[in-house]
């Protein structure tokens, strides 16, 4: 199933919860924040108590994504504030094993993001554990950029090991998802698209939203037919 996480990074502050519910009518399942600390990407953007405005204004769930150094000592206040589903960085966790069981001991799912130079094969062991993989398709830090290609093959190598090892976890992909590239990745194997600027970009998030998701289905529809 093609989910749309519309990622506010990209939409109107000054109208978040009507940004928020236009996404929501245009299709979006699953609200993606993203949280930068100035250290571990070049950007500072939001903290626990924007999740918990957001969480006061929609019911689906919000997949917090954390670009931020020393995530541990972070993960509790945004379960506090709402968070249903935590992803944290490869590259920023000492202890990414610790890290998982960490955000799924305060009841949320967790997640472990991949940046564009990291390779798949270097998390097999956690795969069991995770709700989800996130792949960059951008170097992260800030919305707009364009879509890095040889992501696409980092989605297939991680649908591979998927069906090899019998499990269910999702994989997502955040950075230059757009009407031009959305029929690749999800043909590539990604079912979580998270999409700011393609959403939000153009100021009618529920139009947008449900062009980009019905051209996403339709491209997965074509995988699944026979010929």
């Amino acid at each position: 199933m093609i989910e749309l996480a519309p990622s506010i990074l990209s939409a109107d502050f000054a109208r978040l919860g009507e940004e928020i519910a236009a996404a929501e009518r245009g299709g979006g399942t699953v609200i993606h924040l993203d949280v930068m600390d100035g250290h571990f990407v070049p950007n500072i953007t939001l903290g626990p108590q924007v999740v918990n405005s957001v969480r006061k204004v929609t019911r689906l769930p919000l997949d917090c994504h954390l670009m931020i150094e020393n995530a541990d000592e972070f993960i509790p206040a945004f379960a506090d504030a709402g968070a249903d589903w935590v992803s944290v960085h490869y590259e920023a966790c000492r202890h990414l094993h610790r890290s998982l069981e960490l955000i799924a001991h305060h009841g949320m799912k967790p997640a472990v993001v991949l940046n564009p130079a990291t390779r798949v094969d270097l998390i097999v062991d956690i795969l069991p554990m995770v709700h989800h993989v996130l792949i960059m398709s951008v170097n992260p830090g800030f919305g707009g950029q364009q879509f890095i290609s040889f992501s696409l093959e980092k989605i297939r190598r991680l649908a591979e090991l998927r069906h090899e090892m019998g499990l269910a976890f999702r994989i997502e992909v955040d950075g230059g998802v757009a009407h031009d590239t959305v029929a690749a990745i999800v043909q590539a194997g990604a079912d979580l698209l998270v999409a700011g600027s393609a959403v939000f970009g153009g100021g009618h998030p529920e139009r947008d939203a449900r062009g980009l998701l019905a051209a996403a289905r339709e491209a997965a529809d074509q995988v699944d037919r026979p010929e």
